[in-house]
């Protein structure tokens, strides 16, 4: 933690901070608990979100010059360009430093460009610094909350925050529960009575979502014969005997223990028969996380359903809404929010069907599509996603290509976990493949993203279809 002391030291002694995070779950979450510590400590302070942080926006920063910038869950992919600004960094992703991208101007000069990179005056949290994975160790919201926590011990409330932000970034998806630092997150957020958690179903919606509509949206595990289909859904828990309506649409967390027991039972023979494997029928169960000082029956008490919403907001630009919700308006911002998960969940679906329509492109070491306008830049990762838990026997990434409001395309790739598990990274795949089509990009080995410039598509596919070769052959 002296990493993390040291960085409370440094937002100490600034007159005022400007916090600068990401629009996803985790950044919402990350740049609340910013604002919260900053608050309590009585400094002047700003927030905003950002969909990408780039070197205009870097540039914009050090024109304003102001005492110290917080980045929450990014700025680790730009360190190379933030010579010149006094700031702290609290991420996850896999930093320049360690895999350095040299940006065209400075290629003419490397020995300029290398001196400055050793002047930035940067505090940097980590995980990858040392040594650990921080696409399943710690989110960016954790990094942040390890530092609020520096800053006032009275922040240990925002634990909770940092579990959202984790399950947010599905740092729990891998071993089907959060581990590493998280856990010790967990562990303090539970002692204090802030979360509760326990191995339970792993669907989504568990809180508020009818048995039937649950099973029917299950992507993570996908549900042979079952999901997407609300008619079958229905029919399999009547041929169980499960009632679905009592005074109103029975919920998982309205069922007795036996009626979970016995569906969870019949999943499992049902993909066992179906030809899927144990491996996706141990998915059916994992740790869920609840957040106890929320309403039961409401998304905001199981923290995938809170990241979810927050997911909602950010993607639509409107983080702020989330950013609101964390921070405890359970008013308008609230209704707001509940609004924007609705038509987030629409979008989805209509992207997702989209894209079966227009079909994957398969190649020898990945698959793709391009949506151009029919899905929105901010959520044609998530359908990515999607689109991957329904292809489980394909060993196949997807990358997903959709129209920038920028002019140029944005890039989101996922990978089956068996590939990670031999050796493909995707966060050095997206950073040094954009980069040779004149873009940027990073993330994780498991999920990354890119933009690139409009007509690079095929140019990109090619490149990065050898890197898997390359990583794999390896």
């Amino acid at each position: 933690m002296k990493r993390a002391k040291e960085i409370a030291l440094k937002i100490r002694d600034a007159e005022s901070v400007v916090v600068i995070s990401h629009i996803d779950a985790d950044g919402i979450t990350a740049g609340s608990i910013a604002a919260r510590s900053l608050e309590r400590l009585g400094k002047d302070y700003r927030v905003e979100f950002v969909k990408q942080l780039d070197s205009r926006k870097i540039e914009e920063l050090k024109d304003e010059n102001p005492p110290l910038v917080w980045f929450t869950d990014l700025g680790s992919g730009m360190i190379h360009e933030m010579y010149g600004l006094n700031a702290v960094i609290t991420d996850h992703h896999v930093p320049s430093s360690l895999h350095v991208v040299i940006p065209k101007h400075a290629r003419k000069n490397l020995r300029t460009f290398f001196e400055e990179m050793s002047r930035t005056d940067v505090l940097h949290l980590n995980p990858h610094l040392f040594g650990k994975n921080g696409a399943v160790d710690i989110s960016g919201a954790g990094t942040t909350y390890l530092v609020a926590r520096e800053l006032d011990r009275r922040n240990v409330d925002l634990s909770a925050l940092a579990i959202v932000g984790a399950v947010g970034d599905l740092q729990d998806s891998e071993y089907l529960k959060l581990i590493g630092t998280n856990r010790i997150i967990l562990k303090e957020a539970k002692e204090h009575g802030f979360v509760d958690y326990f191995l339970d179903a792993r669907f989504f919606g568990r809180e508020t979502r009818p048995i039937y509509k649950m099973l029917q949206y299950s992507t993570d595990p996908i549900l042979p014969t079952l999901t997407g289909d609300e008619k079958a859904c229905i029919n399999f828990l009547r041929e169980l005997g499960i009632p679905l309506k009592r005074e109103n649409w029975r919920r998982w967390i309205d069922l007795t223990f036996e009626e979970k027991r016995l569906i969870l039972s019949e999943l499992v023979k049902l993909i066992l028969r179906m030809g899927y494997g144990h491996e996706l029928a141990e998915r059916l169960i994992g740790e869920v996380y609840i957040l106890t000082k929320e309403e039961r029956g409401t998304p905001l008490r199981d923290a995938k359903e809170f990241a979810t919403l927050l997911n909602a907001c950010g993607r639509y630009n409107k983080a702020i809404i989330g950013y609101n919700v964390c921070l405890g308006d359970r008013d308008s911002s609230y209704k707001e929010a509940l609004k924007m998960l609705n038509r987030h969940r629409r979008n989805l679906v209509e992207g997702l069907n989209f894209v079966k329509e227009i079909g994957l492109i398969k190649r020898e070491y990945l698959q793709y599509f391009h949506a151009g306008d029919r899905i929105n830049e901010n959520i044609v990762g998530i359908v990515a996603s999607m689109l991957l838990s329904e292809e489980t026997r394909e060993e196949l990434p997807i990358i997903a290509f959709a129209n920038s409001e920028d002019g140029n395309i944005k890039v989101s790739v996922r990978s089956p976990r068996s590939l990670v598990n031999r050796g493909l990274d995707f966060s050095i795949i997206m950073k040094e493949a954009s980069a040779k089509v004149g873009g940027y990009g990073g993330g994780h080995n498991i999920a990354a993203g890119a933009s690139i410039p409009r007509g690079k598509e095929e140019e990109f596919i090619e490149i990065v279809e050898k890197m898997i070769k390359k990583m794999l052959d390896k």
